[in-house]
């Protein structure tokens, strides 16, 4: 069975509960990462992932790292074609996207993030500026697309749905988003994404 090493929490390691759930794999998860003090920061969870972050996937006697090569992993241990296509070029629509979350979208996340909790008078212009302007990309692309890579539900609506929800939760001004909003919409009705972020 596969395990997976991260607070239920965490963005990333929804990601790959997310796939999970959706190819119904059995797995199991493991408290590890910033709420439960030590786990990640021992030797022992440093010589498995040498960034002592989460999530890790544990499948055997091999471990996995970094939420994105997890979901590849998975995908392409599972035959999940539908999900991750054989195919270069449509392959290539998925994992345009799943680069850009990480070079882009999650720069504005984290800016968003750290001041999540503040005061409406506190929120810097600046998160607020690079928030707007790749949640504005997302969206002028969704427009009179279902799915961010196509027609088909794909790795790289798995790998945006976590942040992209709590980006459109945070306080800081934003535009309209109407397209986002919709995609957004049609992840949050399937039951697999619900279990994915239960805990918040």
């Amino acid at each position: 069975m596969l395990e997976v090493l991260g607070r239920a929490t965490s963005g990333n390691v929804q990601k790959v509960l997310f796939l999970l759930e959706e190819l119904g794999a059995p797995y199991k998860r493991h408290d590890y990462g910033k709420t439960f003090e030590g786990t990640t920061l021992t030797p022992q969870y440093q010589a498995i992932n040498p960034t002592q972050k989460v999530p890790t996937l544990r499948d055997g006697e091999l471990h996995v790292w970094e939420s994105h090569t997890i979901l590849r992993y998975v995908a392409n241990k599972q035959e999940a074609h539908a999900l991750y296509p054989r195919d270069p070029a449509a392959r290539s629509q998925v994992e345009r996207w799943m680069d850009w979350t990480l070079a882009s979208l999650n720069v504005a996340y984290l800016a968003g993030f750290k001041e999540a909790k503040l005061p409406p008078e506190q929120l810097s212009e600046a998160a607020a500026k690079l928030l707007s302007a790749e949640l504005s990309l997302l969206d002028g692309h969704l427009a009179g697309r279902p799915w961010v890579a196509g027609e088909a539900f794909s790795l790289a609506d798995i790998c945006l749905a976590p942040l992209v929800r709590r980006c459109l939760k945070f306080p800081h001004p934003k535009p309209e988003l109407a397209h986002l909003r919709q995609w957004m919409a049609r992840i949050e009705q399937r039951p697999a994404f619900a279990a994915a972020v239960a805990a918040g």
